[in-house]
């Protein structure tokens, strides 16, 4: 068997000689940081997920149908006749919620550890990217099984288009080929969400790791691995901090993959629809433009960004003001490469005042998932007997976008004048927890 397989690969290196050198430079020869922790799981997750939902994704549509009419009832065959396709449409369905978790924890362990800092600004810029066709991937998703929800989810998100002065109206019903979410626009959402933007999120997953193996992995102290001999001869020239990422790292992330999955089949099994979070209970009744749900909401990982979009007034006759700061709160993100100027990377060693900054960050965009949801709303009455909600509401929602816009303000403010003052950093990575 070793001699076949021996054969095997030599028969492959004469025809792909550059395979064999590509596979050993992103696997057995890229060095990674020896002190990596639990929030270094949530890169690899993010690809597990990714592949989940490419899988499952392709069983779906061997099933569903792009069709206002029959749409809503392929999705409903699915769940009740073919035979597991209620699973299937549970991991890909739960998968979607759970890629957006780990891509969430994978974007504050960034920031966090600042990964986004010289050099590996690229790395950041492509990883926004990513979450940028992930949101529109998942909003498409979100469409296609034309429950009442889907619908109405649509014609609001849509019509956002409709702010954009001049070509606004236009735009929008360019988009949904329709006057409104019809029969058009399930077809180009399904062509976008199946083939277009799964091609477009592989392409970048493939640089984002090819610009992370140029530059070489981050790591919870944020400093560079030292290089030079370490005394061993086989190897003078390994990287004294450092260890192949396969097989160390490519072992440890299964345990991180097996209690990812227990989770993951945990919620399939038990509550697949998370209590109406995963899935809206308004989403099991077909589309019906003359019934609007009681509350139109976005799915969970939507509910910040609309709460931004909620929150912020109209002024001069316009709502545009509302979607300039959602998708600004997403551009932000992408700038912190440059609106950061601190030397310090890891929050380790870094400032009380960026520490707390992060804090306030963290808080204001949980607390705005809640307003986005209609969790406040809920809330408010019960805490406060008689008070006027929408009044309540806005201020508490307006205080947590002040939040959220105010940690890149002060940053910006904090590491440019310098007013941080931060710890001595190590010169080589520790294995403190």
């Amino acid at each position: 068997m070793a001699n076949v397989l021996t054969r095997i690969g030599d028969w492959v290196n004469e025809r792909a000689p550059n395979l064999a050198p590509t596979y050993r430079k992103h696997m057995t020869e890229y060095f990674a940081p020896k002190n990596f922790n639990l929030w270094y799981y949530f890169g690899s997750l993010a690809l597990l997920v990714l592949v989940n939902q490419i899988v499952t994704g392709i069983f779906l549509t061997m099933n569903y149908k792009t069709s206002a009419l029959e749409a809503f009832n392929s999705v409903e065959y699915i769940m009740r006749d073919v035979e597991w396709g209620w699973l299937i449409r549970y991991m890909h369905s739960t998968g979607a919620s759970l890629f957006f978790v780990v891509v969430f924890l994978h974007m504050f362990r960034g920031i966090m550890y600042g990964s986004f800092k010289r050099p590996r600004e690229l790395v950041w810029i492509l990883g926004m990217l990513i979450f940028l066709v992930l949101m529109a991937e998942a909003f498409m998703g979100y469409v296609l099984p034309w429950g009442n929800m889907s619908f109405w989810g649509a014609k609001v998100i849509i019509s956002l288009f409709g702010t954009i002065p001049y070509i606004g109206n236009s735009l929008v019903e360019w988009i949904m080929g329709d006057f409104l979410p019809a029969d058009a626009t399930l077809n180009r959402f399904f062509a976008l969400h199946v083939i277009a933007l799964p091609l477009v999120l592989l392409l970048l997953v493939v640089l984002h790791l090819a610009a992370l193996h140029e530059v070489g992995s981050n790591n919870p102290d944020g400093v560079d691995v030292k290089h030079g001999p370490k005394g061993n001869r086989w190897n003078p020239e390994k990287p004294k901090d450092s260890i192949p990422f396969h097989p160390y790292y490519t072992v440890k992330d299964l345990v991180g993959v097996g209690f990812f999955l227990t989770i993951a089949a945990f919620i399939i099994f038990f509550a697949p629809t998370f209590g109406g979070w995963f899935l809206e209970h308004d989403n099991f009744t077909p589309a019906n433009n003359l019934v609007t749900p009681s509350h139109i909401k976005p799915s969970w990982y939507f509910t910040p960004f609309y709460a931004i979009l909620r929150m912020i007034p109209s002024y001069f006759g316009t709502a545009i003001w509302g979607v300039i700061g959602m998708f600004g709160a997403i551009l932000l993100l992408a700038l912190l490469p440059w609106i950061d100027k601190g030397e310090v990377r890891s929050v380790r060693y870094r400032g009380l005042g960026f520490r707390i900054a992060l804090g306030v960050l963290v808080f204001s965009f949980l607390a705005l998932g809640l307003v986005g949801a209609g969790v406040t709303a809920e809330v408010i009455p019960e805490w406060f007997p008689g008070a006027d909600v929408t009044t309540w509401e806005n201020a508490f929602g307006r205080l947590m976008v002040l939040g959220y816009f105010g940690f890149f303000v002060f940053v910006w403010i904090y590491t440019r004048f310098g007013f941080e003052k931060t710890k001595p950093v190590p010169e080589r990575v520790t294995l403190h927890d």
